[in-house]
């Protein structure tokens, strides 16, 4: 009986010193803050995985996440600098940096945390978009905006502990009750520039077809100009050939001798080759060999 009682006693020694152990054990995963609490005040705070050690019974524990979380804000209606309404529906990367005062001013509760990043998102949406014009805003869909909203944030939720690292836009469109009207006028402003860049074109192209012509002109003209002289010459050339040929006597008859010759042989066109000549011509005389 005696030996029985001291069995009962070292499983129950055992038991209790397998509680206290497993009471004392804390274990983090690296995904995790550990919060150590005794009498509900924070006593240390442990941002390191792996094992380590509490007081028993007296400390307990609160994980925090040490992840980057999504929020997705509910879809809403934001007016532009030109008084235009745009739905944004955008979604926040966010992250614990300083478990102590995420749970002295949040509480463990997640949905608080979502609850304060939802207005500070939402607040600094609002003023970047009514500070920018709708055409602005939608050009910036390629992160200028997202950037200039996450900068606006900058760290105004540091005192909850939290950090918003990045903000995007997953949808950045017109209410449906005015879309059709607001692509309308885009679609006409546009027309507008375009049929501009067209009026621009056309006199850029009729001042350079105008001057063309003018150069052409005054090239055509030049050219006549420079022909005419040039003819001219070669006609006063000609006439003074002709003059000295007609003061040497031996040449000029050999010159009245070509152009009879000349004169005979454009007569002789067509079938009939018949020549009829007075016989006190020139040019009888020249084929009668006188």
């Amino acid at each position: 009986m005696k030996k029985a009682g001291r069995s009962a006693v070292l499983i129950l020694v055992l038991i209790f010193a397998f509680v206290i152990a497993k009471s004392s054990m804390v274990s983090t995963y690296n995904d995790e803050y550990k919060l150590i609490l005794q009498f509900g005040k924070v006593v240390r705070v442990i941002d390191e995985p792996g094992l380590s050690f509490k007081i028993p019974f007296i400390q307990t524990t609160q994980s925090i996440p040490n992840y980057e979380m999504i929020y997705d804000l509910v879809p809403s209606e934001v007016n532009t600098r030109d008084k235009k309404v745009m739905v944004t529906d955008s979604f926040a990367l966010w992250s614990i940096t300083d478990p102590l005062k995420y749970l002295s001013r949040l509480g463990a509760n997640k949905a608080n945390a979502e609850s304060r990043i939802s207005v500070v998102v939402y607040n600094a949406v609002k003023n970047v978009i009514s500070s920018t014009d709708q055409a602005d805003v939608i050009s910036g869909r390629d992160g200028k905006l997202a950037e200039m909203i996450t900068q606006k944030i900058g760290d105004s939720l540091d005192s909850y502990g939290i950090t918003v690292k990045k903000v995007e836009t997953k949808m950045l469109d017109l209410p449906d009750s005015n879309k059709e009207a607001v692509y309308q006028r885009m679609i006409s402003e546009r027309q507008n520039i375009a049929a501009g860049y067209i009026a621009d074109g056309q006199y850029e192209s009729n001042v350079i077809k105008n001057s063309t012509d003018r150069e052409v002109s005054v090239l055509i003209s030049e050219a006549k100009a420079k022909a005419e002289k040039i003819r001219a010459e070669g006609e006063a050339e000609y006439m003074r050939i002709l003059s000295e040929a007609y003061n040497d006597e031996s040449k000029a008859d050999y010159y009245n001798y070509l152009r009879s010759l000349d004169a005979l042989k454009a007569s002789l066109k067509g079938s009939n080759k018949t020549v009829i000549l007075n016989g006190d011509s020139e040019l009888a005389q020249i084929l009668q060999g006188n």
